[in-house]
């Protein structure tokens, strides 16, 4: 078995993925960077260090599943912690579209159907499937952490006051993908209790990546932060939350 802790990072050959696997290494963590391309992943890793292996790793894909968990179970015979990170924001936003003009085309009155279920089959879908599957993995580590990149955009507890600043674009497709994810893990993490494996939703902030055209407020270093923080969490460390780099935020 490989002696350095493993830690899976998915969407990680880009953006907060990206980072939060550099951090993991410098935590002595060997790292997965999971990405669908295995040509991006190889360079991500590269960029990473030494101590990261790209892995293909599509998340709306079964046999790539399958064939990372047989990957990660031969060459390292362990997996300590998870970063289910991998997210898409939309399908078919415009170049030039902003936010809130993408906003007003995803309203529950109108939204194309085949767009919800595409964010839905990355954001959630894509989470529980590689949940289920690297379970076993998980399992056997002393110590086994999972952590879901989620977003403060899917509060339903802030999007239901009216002063909330973000309360207009909450939406059925991502801001709503991120409600969903936060329910996941809270019901992961109600199942592991007993188990020691601790589930943590992380809200990175409003970051520039990809996902926001580089719209973000935040750098991708302040945005890996949290979930770093929570894939690092001891024994006394809490399960079953949602929080930010500032505290705990309200489901």
């Amino acid at each position: 078995m490989h002696n350095n802790p493993v830690a899976l990072v998915t969407g990680a050959n880009q953006g907060i993925g990206l980072q939060i696997a550099k951090d993991l290494v410098t935590h002595g963590f060997t790292v997965l960077v999971g990405s669908r391309n295995l040509e991006r992943g190889e360079a991500a890793a590269k960029e990473v260090g030494l101590d990261a292996r790209a892995i293909q790793l599509d998340v709306t894909d079964e046999n790539s599943i399958v064939a990372a968990v047989k990957r990660i179970r031969s060459e390292l015979g362990r997996l300590d912690v998870l970063v289910n990170n991998a997210a898409i924001a939309h399908t078919r936003r415009l170049p030039g579209m902003s936010v809130e003009e993408y906003s007003k085309s995803t309203r529950p009155s109108v939204v194309s159907l085949d767009e919800l279920r595409a964010v839905f089959e990355t954001n959630v879908f894509g989470v529980v499937a590689v949940t289920q599957a690297m379970l076993p993995l998980l399992r056997e580590a002393p110590a086994a952490r999972i952590v879901n990149v989620s977003s403060g955009v899917g509060s339903l507890t802030r999007n239901s006051d009216p002063a909330y600043p973000w309360r207009s674009i909450f939406g059925p497709v991502y801001p709503a993908s991120k409600t969903a994810l936060n329910a996941m893990t809270l019901a992961m993490a109600i199942e592991l209790e007993s188990t020691g494996i601790k589930v943590n939703a992380a809200c990175p902030g409003f970051t520039k990546t990809n996902l926001n055209n580089y719209a973000g407020t935040q750098t991708v270093e302040e945005g890996a932060r949290q979930p770093v923080r929570l894939a690092l969490l001891g024994p006394d460390g809490p399960t079953g939350t949602f929080s930010n780099q500032d505290g705990p935020l309200p489901w």
